[in-house]
């Protein structure tokens, strides 16, 4: 079953692209053609891209894995950021940090600096500290909340990148390919799709579109959450079955047990009859 349909991207605005003279040659694979100066997005292949894009998605996350939410631009950044709070998934939206992946242990030990300054104002340090200090501790711990709010639970590198605009994050790009992290994206007519692992041409600008596009990724990725728990159960299930045969097999030993016993007691009795039969004299012995 498709996860959207024609007339919906069309609904959306997906097909509109930006003015001719802004174009990249390297998108000309997805322009369905030129109108007022503006080209139009062959909306098929775009139906092929998102299908494409999220059956990957899915399986990455399917296998427990995360995936990274990247979108910095205005139109974006509140719908990426609720969209992947739903998913429980990690985004940002405000800055991409230089080194964000490829001088990730940096970026983790600024997020063990929140979690510090969450750990001071629990235990009580916090309120023994001076009122100048306290403020520089708490405009620093806004600060890092506002860039990597977003990440505090990635304790490993994403795997897989979901991008808005990629010429706008080229650098998340860039990071992506040294690291060979998959990259899903919406590429606009203005962007170079060849970087891109799973291109989605659409309109990168509309709130409609993004909010469109995004919400078929996430629900891949809700899919995906799904089998996997599914997946668990199952498992969980098997392992209770053998479990229980393999504490159910003693008793089984146990109760025939007995009857084996029983068998031996009846052949005994039964031979000792016969060897009493063969001794027994006959009348014609005792006769003579």
């Amino acid at each position: 079953m498709a996860r959207t349909t024609y007339q919906d991207l069309l609904d959306a605005g997906v097909h509109f692209g930006h003015l001719t003279r802004k174009w990249d040659p390297k998108m000309s694979q997805y322009i369905f053609m030129e109108r007022n100066g503006i080209h139009i997005i062959d909306l098929n292949k775009t139906l092929t891209k998102v299908e494409e894009a999220a059956a990957a998605i899915k399986q990455i996350v399917k296998s427990g894995r995360k995936v990274l939410f990247v979108a910095t631009k205005k139109q974006a950044k509140d719908i990426v950021a609720d969209y992947a709070k739903q998913v429980n998934m990690p985004f940002i939206t405000e800055r991409w940090l230089g080194g964000m992946l490829t001088n990730f242990a940096t970026v983790r030990k600024s997020i063990k600096k929140m979690s510090n300054i969450d750990k001071l104002t629990k235990d009580g340090t916090y309120s023994n500290l001076s009122k100048k200090e306290r403020l520089m501790i708490q405009r620093e711990r806004i600060k890092l909340e506002t860039l990597l709010g977003g990440i505090a639970d990635l304790n490993r590198l994403p795997a897989a990148l979901f991008l808005i605009d990629v010429k706008k994050e080229h650098i998340a790009v860039s990071e992506a390919l040294k690291l060979n992290i998959p990259t899903f994206a919406m590429v606009d007519t203005n962007s170079d799709p060849s970087n891109i692992d799973f291109p989605i041409p659409a309109n990168d600008d509309a709130t409609k579109s993004i909010s469109l596009i995004t919400g078929i990724i996430i629900q891949a990725i809700v899919e995906g959450l799904d089998e996997r728990k599914r997946e668990k159960e199952d498992e969980a299930e098997k392992e209770a079955a053998v479990a229980k045969a393999k504490a159910d097999a003693p008793e089984a030993v146990v109760d025939r047990a007995p009857a084996a016993e029983g068998k031996r007691t009846r052949k005994v009795a039964v031979e000792a009859d016969a060897a009493v039969e063969d001794t027994t004299p006959t009348a014609e012995a005792t006769e003579e």
